[in-house]
């Protein structure tokens, strides 16, 4: 019987767009935006700071190195943070399950997101538990992650239900037992939670 669902926040709770990051950028340097692009997101950068192996600070300078910008660490940080739209349907969802279940975050991401957008999205109070990559120091699809997810509800990774946009992390929760649901659209969402034994209560 499942006691708990789990949520990534990247495109199920908020989608994002790290191109809104690029683009707010290029009016900072004299690197053009596919440059730009590569020097960042091709690198091992991003991952070294959603591990927790590198601090916002440091992530800050070696981007200026990389991308060749001259831009203060307040407006970098602010373009950084603006990559986020809320979807409705999903937090309208996680309000509604709160009533019969627990319900969780896992999430690969890094210390500024989660401090400065995750924590004042207005659902965040809700969250019994939250598992961070950069806090965990290690990403999906690793085993640590999931299970940290899953001790911190005090449940059986059969009890609970992990969703995700993407398909390889939703089938890592389920090489460890636990409910791995792809997300691709809110009506979608609905019918797979249902097949599992999901009920969400009516608003």
């Amino acid at each position: 019987m499942i006691q708990a669902v789990i949520f990534d926040f990247g495109n199920v709770i908020c989608a994002f767009d790290n191109d809104v990051f690029l683009r707010n950028l290029l009016c900072h340097t004299d690197r053009p935006f596919d440059d730009l692009k590569e020097a960042i997101y091709a690198s091992d950068l991003p991952a070294r700071y959603e591990t927790g192996r590198i601090s916002s600070e440091e992530f800050f300078r070696e981007v200026g190195g990389r991308g060749n910008l001259s831009v203060s660490r307040e407006d970098f940080f602010k373009a950084f943070t603006e990559i986020f739209t809320p979807i409705p349907s999903t937090f309208r969802l996680i309000r509604e399950l709160k009533k019969r279940y627990k319900v969780g975050l896992l999430s690969n991401t890094n210390e500024w997101h989660y401090e400065h957008y995750f924590k004042q999205v207005e659902i965040f109070p809700l969250f019994d538990s939250v598992t961070l990559s950069f806090e965990v120091k290690e990403m999906k699809p690793g085993e640590r992650i999931y299970l940290d997810a899953v001790g911190k509800l005090q449940a059986r990774p059969e009890e609970c239900v992990y969703i995700d946009d993407i398909e390889a992390y939703a089938e890592g929760a389920r090489r460890l037992g636990l409910q791995g649901i792809r997300y691709v659209s809110h009506g979608a969402l609905l019918e797979s939670l249902d097949a599992v034994g999901v009920r969400v209560p009516s608003p």
